[in-house]
């Protein structure tokens, strides 16, 4: 079943590179009495994840701290080690987005955004979404119809929805 607003996101452990390596993160901790984006999509050095998506987050980091958002966090199936040299080579990093790998899927699984495309290396990945949650409770979700569209789930579509 795919999260649609007004759930609550299950908590996940998800990982993030430290300074020793690989290091856990509960995603309750994160979102807990917090105003928090999402976003996630298929794969770090991807086309649209990389020119697009990540971007979009990136120009409009300010303007969503100045409503009032906590943190941005930028969600892929892969490992920390490629969301970490992803969010340094892009610059996502620098401006303040943290870069969450879901290593084995359960998170995307778990809120139904998974799909896999074999033939170009997908499996178990995440469709392209962007959601607002607040205190664990999704308010605004957009899912883009496909992996290589980057409208719906943009920054600046997210922002201009925020109250």
């Amino acid at each position: 079943m795919t999260i649609k607003t007004g759930d609550t996101l299950p908590d996940a452990t998800l990982l993030v590179m430290g300074d020793n390596g690989p290091e856990p993160v509960a995603l309750a901790d994160k979102i807990k009495g917090r105003k928090v984006v999402i976003f996630g999509l298929p794969g770090a050095f991807t086309g649209t994840c990389t020119t697009a998506h990540v971007p979009s987050f990136m120009a409009t980091y300010d303007d969503f701290m100045a409503k009032g958002v906590d943190e941005i966090i930028c969600m892929s199936v892969n490992d920390p080690f490629v969301m970490k040299a992803w969010g340094e080579s892009t610059g996502a990093m620098e401006t303040g987005i943290t870069m969450l790998a879901d290593a084995e899927s359960a998170f995307t699984t778990a809120i139904g955004m998974d799909f896999s495309a074999g033939p170009v290396g997908f499996v178990n990945r995440s469709r392209r979404y962007a959601m607002l949650v607040e205190d664990g409770v999704v308010k605004i979700l957009n899912e883009e119809a496909g992996p290589g569209q980057c409208e719906i789930s943009a920054g600046q579509t997210l922002l201009a929805e925020l109250a």
